[in-house]
């Protein structure tokens, strides 16, 4: 009987073992249940934004904002979702469409104000028997500090809290991503009007010296002089075109050796160049007319100052993920101690100059760090007698670079 008894004792206590590791594997499965559907949940609101980031960054347009619109309201979670800027409805998506007037007006007080308000029924109606709408939430939409428009949450009941709020922090999400696209407009609006400073700093200079370089063969050598004034029209073509902040690597070059020979025209044996070009890095692109500048740089200090030949470098080197170019020349270099003035320094001006004449590096340094990052500026190598050596770091690739953009 003892032998029954203890048997069934340890029966008893396995079947609870086994039930208390059912009951611990279930409450795990369930866990991690929850876990699975609260990073399901996240990626679906993190995906759902950035879908409606992207037409967002471009700004508020009519185009935009129907890309954005059905988005948002999947952000949201109401009946209906409208966008307007501070005149006119600009998409709307889900119920509502029939409020389109109402709604506008409701958008421009708000966004006049600069508060947020609550619609109700008495403030939506229509001559539609069966309306669904019951209510709105309309929340301005404010970028950089001004109000540009309105996002506005369109209900099937009376708007609860729950959406009220959702729908003012996807206003405020939203007016963050105009702000950005305000922000990226203003960089591309200054990289332009560095362009055409660096342009009108060069070109004075350097057209008055080519034409008087063209001029001297006219009568000794026609020939020579119409090669010159073609390399002139081709090479100022090149310089003043009209499209993109972006070119490649050999068109740079193909431009600078244009320059060259023009001042090869002007110096003759005087300026020695030795070239040095890794073909896989020609398509590399780079700032429009980053080069330039520091070949102009290097020829008037290897000339300009110092007596007899003069030779510039040029080399640019595959270096894995990027491409590594220098110009060097072997002047008169300078004090290194000047140069915590700032890069502009280096185009060796006179304090009595003309500082139009003066290639300003220092935009060319900005320019390398805008596109690509503060570690990608203008690296400085001189010394007094022992000639200047700049060099910079260009990545092959990078996201919103492209040539011609």
């Amino acid at each position: 009987m003892g032998g029954n008894l203890s048997a069934f004792v340890g029966v008893v206590s396995l079947v609870t073992a086994l039930a208390a590791a059912l009951w611990a594997m279930l409450r795990l499965r369930a866990r991690r249940g929850i876990a699975t559907a609260t990073q399901r949940a996240t990626y679906e609101v993190l995906h759902t934004a950035g879908l409606a980031a992207e037409p967002l960054r471009a700004g508020l347009s009519t185009v935009g904002a129907a890309k954005a619109v059905r988005h948002l309201r999947a952000l949201v979670g109401a009946a209906g979702l409208a966008l307007t800027d501070r005149e006119a409805l600009l998409a709307l998506d889900g119920r509502g469409a029939h409020h389109g007037e109402q709604l506008l007006a409701a958008a421009r007080r708000a966004a006049s104000a600069g508060r947020s308000t609550v619609l109700g029924e008495s403030e939506l109606r229509c001559d539609l028997v069966d309306c669904p709408v019951r209510g709105a939430v309309v929340a301005p939409l404010s970028a950089d500090g001004r109000v540009v428009g309105a996002l506005v949450a369109i209900s099937d009941e009376q708007p609860a809290p729950g959406l009220v709020q959702a729908t003012l922090e996807t206003a405020h999400w939203a007016g963050d991503q105009l702000a950005l696209a305000e922000l990226d407009s203003s960089r591309e609006r200054l990289a332009r009007a560095e362009v055409r400073a660096l342009r009108a700093q060069i070109s004075p200079h350097f057209i008055y010296n080519a034409l008087t370089a063209i001029g001297s063969f006219v009568r000794t050598d026609p020939e020579r002089a119409r090669e010159l004034i073609l390399e002139f029209a081709e090479f100022t073509r090149y310089s003043f075109r009209a499209h993109g902040e972006f070119t490649t690597l050999a068109e740079e070059l193909r431009s600078i050796d244009r320059y060259l020979t023009i001042e090869r025209a002007r110096f003759g044996e005087r300026l020695q160049v030795r070239l040095q070009i890794a073909p896989e890095v020609l398509p590399v692109t780079l700032p429009f007319l980053c080069l330039q500048p520091l070949v102009e740089n290097a020829v008037r200090h290897g000339l300009s100052r110092k007596p007899g030949t003069g030779m510039v470098s040029i080399e640019a080197r595959d270096a894995g993920a990027e491409c590594h170019i220098t110009v060097e020349d072997d002047g008169v270099g300078m004090d290194p101690t000047t140069l915590a003035a700032g890069i502009a320094e280096l185009a060796g001006s006179d304090p009595t100059d003309d500082p139009g004449q003066h290639v300003g590096l220092s935009n060319v340094d900005e320019r390398l760090r805008s596109a690509f990052g503060d570690k990608f500026g203008l690296v400085v190598e001189t010394g007094l007698g022992s000639g200047t050596k700049v060099s910079m770091r260009v990545p092959k690739f990078h996201p919103g670079v492209r040539a011609g953009s």
